[in-house]
């Protein structure tokens, strides 16, 4: 299909932008921010802004990202509110949060947000002295990851959604809510009416089912995402569509397929083409450690959901696209919580989530977007300790549980690759929720962390 004529007059132009203000020694660079449901996404960006903050005060936060500046940061200052439509990041609230006593973790996102933040570097070269220091501005946008998972569904008609959809909710069919849906379906005649009453029904059990296996069985591909989070606005009656099985005729599937049309052509025209094509760089936070806690169900769950999303920003990476600023030109994949196991299994659990990103797409050879795997803590709330396990020892760690009681855990081995089903039959692995540590509200002296400095040395050094 042709590119739409007026996107490529607002890409060429954003592009024109972006050269403008290269060649002006002020760049701004646009990092979009997502994660799978719980994965941190807004720890994340509370610390990153926070150790940003205490660097350009002269702390060394972010020593990898120090040293792809050549050590030439001078200042780190958060540009002031505007006459942009988007809720801004509330940094000192989360501080907040982290500051109480006893500390509390920060509220997840619901909505769209954004911060945009100045860094002052030193100049090289000859004339340095004569021109000054140079900026860049990193714009931030913060955004749920239950409408990534939409990126998707928007090459998809409705027949093979819902194939795909029924398929996915059949994982979690012991669900009490997931049973319900999927009895209802079964109870609908050859030929079903375009009764609202029905539609509605049918909705809601779909919303009910979808909320059952992200709250009580831990998948994260649930589609459409606006069901899940409709975001400010609330739902409207576009999202009032479910899958249905093949075998159903009558005026009930076209509606459903109008609807699910209309969906998708609303996500596309108000989030991924006016915010996702305006992106620099994008990262992606995925919380596999909860995964493999919840079980196979779940974990086979996260890991079409990874591979969905690469195949989808690879697919989306086009020369095209690139040459005109449409896009993300580098993605970051993010394994979190990674302080929650000690330094020997980290480079598994990055082994692994690089497993889950490639795909098989990936590994049959695809070319796409520039791609990295890390792993991270955003804010460390444990250290590394030894324990025994049946009279040996083994790596743990320690940390402090919610209500303030220290514990010492064996979190288990991390599989490298995609586990085989005698994994999931030992039972070790564990995922307990640690307390944060307690910080000062104003983030002076930046936040400890694992890995931050790494990951934003990888998207945005190239700059510096």
């Amino acid at each position: 299909m042709l590119p739409d004529p007026f996107d490529l007059i607002r890409n060429a132009a954003d592009s024109a932008e972006r050269l403008g203000r290269r060649v002006l020694g002020q760049p701004r660079l646009r990092l979009a921010v997502t994660g799978l449901t719980r994965a941190g996404k807004t720890v994340f960006l509370t610390a990153l802004l926070a150790n940003l903050l205490a660097a350009g005060r002269g702390r060394r936060t972010l020593p990898a990202l120090d040293q792809a500046a050549g050590g030439r940061l001078r200042a780190v200052r958060p540009e002031p509110a505007g006459i942009e439509g988007l809720p801004r990041f509330d940094l000192d609230a989360h501080l907040a949060a982290l500051a109480a006593d006893p500390p509390a973790w920060p509220a997840r996102t619901g909505d769209l947000s954004t911060l945009a933040i100045t860094l002052e570097l030193e100049r090289e070269g000859l004339f340095a002295g004569l021109l000054g220091s140079r900026s860049l501005t990193l714009e931030l946008l913060d955004y749920p990851g239950e409408w990534l998972l939409d990126l998707p569904m928007l090459e998809q008609d409705y027949a093979p959604w819902s194939a795909a959809a029924l398929a996915r909710l059949r994982r979690g069919s012991p669900e009490p809510a997931v049973a319900e849906f999927l009895a209802f379906l079964e109870s609908l005649p050859p030929q079903a009416p375009e009764e609202e009453g029905l539609v509605r029904r049918g909705h809601a059990l779909y919303r009910a089912a979808l909320l059952a296996c992200r709250d009580r069985l831990g998948f994260r591909f649930l589609q459409p995402g606006r069901v899940l989070n409709p975001g400010p606005r609330g739902e409207a009656p576009l999202l009032w569509f479910f899958p249905l099985p093949p075998g159903i005729g009558g005026a009930l599937p076209a509606l459903l397929a109008r609807r699910h049309a209309a969906y998708r052509a609303a996500q596309r025209d108000e989030f991924f083409t006016p915010f996702f094509r305006r992106f620099d760089r994008q990262a992606v936070l995925v919380d596999v450690l909860g995964a493999l806690h919840a079980g196979p169900a779940a974990f086979a769950d996260i890991a079409e959901a990874i591979a969905a999303i690469a195949a989808a920003l690879r697919q989306g990476g086009g020369w095209l696209e690139r040459l005109l600023g449409g896009g993300p030109g580098r993605v970051a994949f993010v394994a979190t919580k990674a302080d929650h196991v000690p330094a020997r299994q980290r480079d598994a659990l990055a082994a692994l989530l690089g497993h889950l990103v490639a795909g098989p797409e990936a590994r049959a050879g695809a070319v796409g977007l520039a791609t990295s795997i890390h792993t991270l803590a955003s804010i460390r709330c444990t250290e590394d300790a030894v324990t025994t396990l049946e009279g040996r020892p083994v790596a743990a760690v320690r940390g402090v549980l919610p209500g303030g009681k220290r514990a010492l855990v064996y979190p288990g081995e991390i599989p490298l690759r995609p586990p085989e089903p005698e994994f999931w039959a030992h039972g070790f692995f564990q995922m307990p929720e640690f307390q944060p540590p307690r910080l000062d509200p104003r983030g002076a002296a930046g936040i400890p962390h694992l890995g931050l400095d790494t990951l934003l040395a990888a998207l945005i050094g190239d700059l510096l």
